[in-house]
């Protein structure tokens, strides 16, 4: 059986490799002409790096980036809001959290494969099913006919417009800038994820190694500040980060994800990452839930092959719950940062200030568990 991934981010990826490595002849079909580096860190966290140790490359992707023993989420001059210790969840599942470059774990998922594996420069236009095939039209005017399709061709996904109809967005009327650069944090921060929350805007740095810093801001979208300014009232560090990133490499995007829909599937074609489950990213769970994903498709792949109907169904009985709870948990936490009314802000920040740390992490649990891991 032939497996044809339609986008080669880190969840289509991770999909090909796990299918390859359980026997499958994968191909997968790229939109872009050529791989070029990102301005854009990932945090893998513990729940995605249990999918990279049972795929052998743990230790590779560590090596490449920088293991983290917290996540904080502070005031606007690093008063402590809330705080998660990653270590129990460390010594629990064997595996440790981590940052990395987008880009440096793009390369190290690309040497897991035959080097004819991805073809690039094929941007999908048209899905068609007919009987056991699924015609692919591509804009450079190619086609190509193929056993099983994975959509794992991002929140803009044609896969999912054409299978399930499904276009629209739900904006989160945020707009985030991201980006990458050198710069020498201090000592006490090199192993942690900061997020300072401010007055409906925030910002978060991470150490991805390397002397390399990757940082994230988000403003609700009426704002007029230009980001240059915008942060003003927060620890110099703030500034000092953003002033070090050339403003062409900077990123900027709307935030939007998309109600969890009903069903991943159709026929012969199968939904994967933000082209089934886009989040917003107020988690860090987007690429871990798509890494999450191509592991239980895999698996179910495996058990119940040749019947792949089968095994899109328990594909999605293991999953959906998990990435509706991380949508829905992420939206709702995505707002309350972003509140702006004074009162508001205060009574939030004492209100995070007084929940017990056992009390995060007992509500974060969750994100950890990967379903079929035995």
């Amino acid at each position: 059986m032939k497996i044809t991934v339609i986008g080669a981010g880190i969840g289509g990826l991770t999909t090909a490799i796990a299918l390859h490595q359980k026997g499958f002849e994968v191909e997968v079909y790229e939109s872009f002409a050529e791989f070029k580096p990102l301005g854009s860190g990932i945090n893998l966290a513990i729940n995605a790096m249990q999918v990279y140790k049972q795929l052998g490359i743990y230790e590779t992707i560590l090596s490449s980036a920088n293991p983290l023993s917290s996540m904080n989420v502070v005031d606007t001059r690093f008063g402590p809001l809330s705080r998660m210790n990653l270590q129990p969840f460390e010594q629990q599942y064997g595996v440790t959290n981590a940052a990395i470059h987008r880009s440096t774990l793009q390369k190290i998922l690309l040497d897991q494969l035959p080097e004819d594996c991805v073809k690039l420069g094929k941007r999908l236009k048209h899905v068609e099913q007919i009987g056991e095939v699924v015609k692919l039209d591509f804009e450079d005017g190619t086609t190509h006919q193929a056993e099983i399709v994975i959509g794992a061709d991002g929140i803009h996904s044609v896969l999912r417009a054409s299978i399930l109809n499904q276009k629209d967005l739900r904006d989160a009327r945020q707009l985030c800038w991201r980006g990458i650069t050198d710069f020498e944090l201090p000592a006490k921060y090199q192993h942690e994820l900061f997020e300072l929350w401010g007055k409906g805007k925030r910002f978060g740095f991470v150490s991805i190694g390397n002397g390399k810093v990757y940082w994230y801001a988000l403003c609700n979208d009426i704002s007029k500040e230009p980001l240059n300014i915008m942060f003003d009232g927060f620890d110099p560090i703030v500034n000092a980060i953003i002033h070090s990133t050339p403003r062409e490499k900077v990123l900027e995007n709307q935030i939007a994800d998309f109600q969890p829909i009903p069903h991943w599937s159709k026929g012969r074609v199968c939904l994967l990452g933000d082209a089934a489950h886009a989040t917003t990213p107020n988690l860090g769970q987007g690429a871990c839930q798509a890494i999450e994903s191509a592991w239980v498709f895999s698996v179910a792949m495996e058990r119940n092959r040749p019947d792949f109907h089968k095994a899109f169904e328990q594909y999605e009985q293991a999953r959906r719950p998990k990435a509706r709870k991380v949508i829905n948990t992420s939206w709702q936490l995505g707002k309350m940062a972003h509140w702006k009314n004074p009162v508001a802000v205060a009574l939030r920040n004492g209100m995070m200030r007084l929940t017990p740390t056992a009390v995060g992490q007992m509500q974060s649990a969750f994100l950890f568990e990967v379903p079929m891991m035995d």
